[in-house]
C-alpha cells in the first residue's frame, strides 16, 4: 500500500461569526482571507506545490458531525478508497461514504477520541 498521508490538507474549527473571525485574523495577522477562510501553497520535500486551508465554521455546522468536536483535521492521502478499506479492516470507525467533486475525493474517519478526520484525495498533483 502507498503512503497513508502525504501531508496536511487543513484545518476547521467552528466559531460564532466566521466573517468576524476571518477579518480578525487578516487585520491582526496579515492573513489574506477569502469567503471560505485561507488557501495557502506550499512546497513538498520534492518541490511539489501543496495546498492546504483553513476554515472557520459557524458553530452549529453539521459538517463535523458525528464528531461535537469544536474542529476537524483534513489530511491529504494519495489513494483513498484503498485506505479507507484497510482502516476498515484495521477496526477505525469510517463515517458516511466518499464524495467526489471537480477536485478530489473526501471520506471520514473517527479517531479514538471522536474527532472526525477528513481524508482528502486531490484530482491534481499540485495539491498532492
Amino acid at each position: 500500500m502507498k503512503k497513508r498521508v502525504t501531508g496536511l490538507g487543513g484545518f476547521f474549527f467552528k466559531t460564532k461569526d466566521p466573517d468576524h473571525i476571518k477579518k480578525w485574523y487578516k487585520e491582526h495577522l496579515g492573513i489574506p482571507t477569502d469567503q471560505y477562510g485561507w488557501s495557502f501553497w506550499w512546497k513538498d520535500k520534492k518541490g511539489n506545490d501543496c495546498l492546504t486551508q483553513w476554515s472557520p465554521f459557524k458553530e452549529d455546522t453539521k459538517y463535523f458531525k458525528p464528531s461535537e468536536k469544536q474542529f476537524m483535521m483534513n489530511f491529504r492521502v494519495e489513494d483513498l478508497n484503498a485506505l479507507l478499506a484497510e482502516l476498515k479492516k484495521e477496526g477505525v470507525t469510517v463515517v458516511g461514504t466518499v464524495e467526489e467533486y471537480d477536485y478530489g475525493k473526501f471520506g471520514w474517519i473517527l479517531d479514538p477520541e471522536g474527532n472526525k478526520i477528513e481524508l482528502w484525495e486531490p484530482v491534481d498533483k499540485a495539491f498532492l
